[in-house]
This record gives structure tokens, C-alpha cells and sequence, in this order.
């Protein structure tokens, strides 16, 4: 019998709930926004030497939270600049969000900013249809390689459009997270529908070794509360459950035995662990930088 399990993909507005709550309990951003302060002046300090004009690209750039926090560090290193920044971003929901945020944030005189309703393939085929080769001094996929066909190629061709001095970052989940335990242990019981792909942080170094590419790499702790998965009923809980599993209405879909096992899973140490009576899911990411 077909499992009544579907993609939490389907349901677009759950998703976003379950992803919105997921930010609430999760330090996802405050790691980010750590890594923007202290490391990224290091990754950004010469792709603008000499230059009066950085083109960012920002690939999947959401609602524009890191994205601004990114061009803030970029003007303080680069003052008086012009920065065009352009973005790649197939959700019209997330793309009026971003807008919204550029009108209310000051100090974005020198700034540029050209908005693209579509997915990272969709932006090379117009490319390459259009025999375009823009150039970019900066670009940055946070937490949208998951949603690629063919993570080798898409790296590969962003990277092919990097200037001489400029840099590709990357963020996903890492190899070291929860989540790699729980995709590699259960990612084939999920309904992923073509829609996504399990890559974490651990994946990378091989594709870009076989590329011959250059690249540093940095661990970002992170986690996120999911006591409430464990309560029965909890509605926040089996939000946080969809979207750990990538399936709606997990909870009450999931055939018993697997809900069963995923349950006694996620509070292992190789996906959480557990303090002051809460359980704290091991939310991890990677960072990875690319030369030229």
C-alpha cells in the first residue's frame, strides 16, 4: 500500500510555518550572523581592491536577513563603493519580504539592487540562452544547494563566473550535524518528491577536489530546542517534526514503526543532546569558500 506520507514541499504555506518556527528555535542565524562579523572581513578583503564598482551575486537570497548583514560588512571594508547587488530568488513571497526590508534599512545609499523571480538553473539557462557571462566579484548561496539537480554543475558553473580576486560562499547543514544522521538513516523513508536533495557539508570537498578547486572550510555550531516534538499533540512540536523530516503532517502520516524509530533517533547524541530536562537538535553548518 502507497504510504499517505507527502512532501511538506506541497503545501507551501506549511512549509514556510514550520521553516518561520524553525528560526524561532533554532540559533540558524545567530551562527550566520557570528561568522558575517568575525570571519567574513577576512573572506571579503581584496575582492574590491582597486575597484569602484563589487557585483554581488546573492543565489537564493530569501527574505534578504543575511543578505543586508553581508553588504553592511562589504561597505564598511569598501566605503563610498558602488555595490550592485543582484539576486537570485524563485519565491515571490520571499522576494516582497526582501524589498520590504531594503525600504525600512537605512544606510544602503551605494547600493544596487535588481531582484530575479527564479531558480539558480533557471538563471544559467537565461544566461546562456541570452550568451551572457556577467562576471561577480562576490557570490553566496546560503542554504539553497539543497534544492539543485546537479549540485557538481551548479557549483562549477557559479564558480565560472567568479572574478580574478573574488570569492564563492557557501552554507548548508553540516556533515557533523543531526541532520546528516537523520538524512543518511532516514532520508529514503521520506517523501522527497524530486524537490530536494540531502547534501551537507560533508559532500563538498570530494566534488571540489575532482573540480581541482580551491577552498576553505568552517564549522559553525548550532542548534535548535525540539522539546516540544516530544509532547504528544503539540502543535508546534509536529511543525518542527515536518519540517525535520521534510514530510506535512508527519506526526499523523508517518507509518507507527518509523515515527517510532525517528522519535528514539532523534534524541541519540548523534543527532541531539539533552540538557536542564530539554532536548537541543545538533543544527550545525558548514561553510565553505571558494577561490577563484
Amino acid at each position: 500500500m502507497a504510504s499517505p506520507m507527502r512532501s511538506l514541499l506541497a503545501d507551501p504555506d506549511r512549509y514556510l510555518q514550520s521553516f518561520r518556527l524553525f528560526l524561532e528555535r533554532s540559533t540558524e542565524h545567530q551562527c550566520m550572523q557570528e561568522f558575517v562579523e568575525t570571519q567574513l572581513p577576512d573572506v571579503i578583503a581584496s575582492i574590491g581592491n582597486g575597484k569602484s564598482t563589487i557585483n554581488v551575486l546573492s543565489v537564493g537570497g530569501g527574505a534578504g536577513e543575511m543578505d543586508l548583514q553581508i553588504l553592511s560588512k562589504l561597505r564598511a571594508r569598501y566605503p563610498g563603493v558602488t555595490i550592485n547587488n543582484d539576486v537570485v530568488e524563485p519565491s515571490a513571497d520571499q522576494i516582497s519580504k526582501y524589498k520590504e526590508r531594503v525600504a525600512q534599512t537605512s544606510n544602503l545609499e551605494n547600493i544596487k539592487f535588481t531582484w530575479h523571480r527564479e531558480t539558480a538553473y533557471e538563471y544559467e539557462s537565461r544566461m546562456n540562452a541570452e550568451k551572457k557571462t556577467k562576471k561577480w566579484d562576490f557570490i553566496h548561496m546560503i542554504q539553497m544547494l539543497y534544492y539543485v539537480k546537479d549540485v557538481p554543475a551548479t557549483i562549477r558553473y557559479f564558480h565560472s563566473l567568479l572574478e580574478s580576486q573574488a570569492k564563492l560562499l557557501i552554507i548548508l547543514v553540516s556533515g557533523k550535524s543531526g541532520w546528516e544522521t537523520l538524512w543518511k538513516k532516514y532520508g529514503s523513508s521520506f517523501p522527497l518528491d524530486d524537490l530536494c536533495s540531502y547534501v551537507s557539508s560533508a559532500d563538498l570537498p570530494k566534488m571540489l577536489d575532482a573540480a581541482g578547486l580551491k577552498y576553505q572550510l568552517y564549522e559553525l555550531p548550532s542548534h535548535m530546542d525540539i522539546t516540544s516534538c516530544f509532547i504528544e499533540g503539540d502543535k508546534d512540536g509536529e511543525l518542527l517534526l515536518d519540517f525535520l523530516t521534510e514530510t506535512l503532517d508527519f506526526a499523523k502520516t508517518a507509518p507507527p514503526e518509523l515515527k517510532r524509530q525517528l522519535m528514539e533517533e532523534l534524541r541519540k547524541p548523534g543527532c541531539s543532546e539533552t540538557r536542564d530536562g530539554k532536548v537541543f537538535f545538533n543544527n550545525n553548518l558548514g561553510v565553505i569558500v571558494i577561490e577563484p
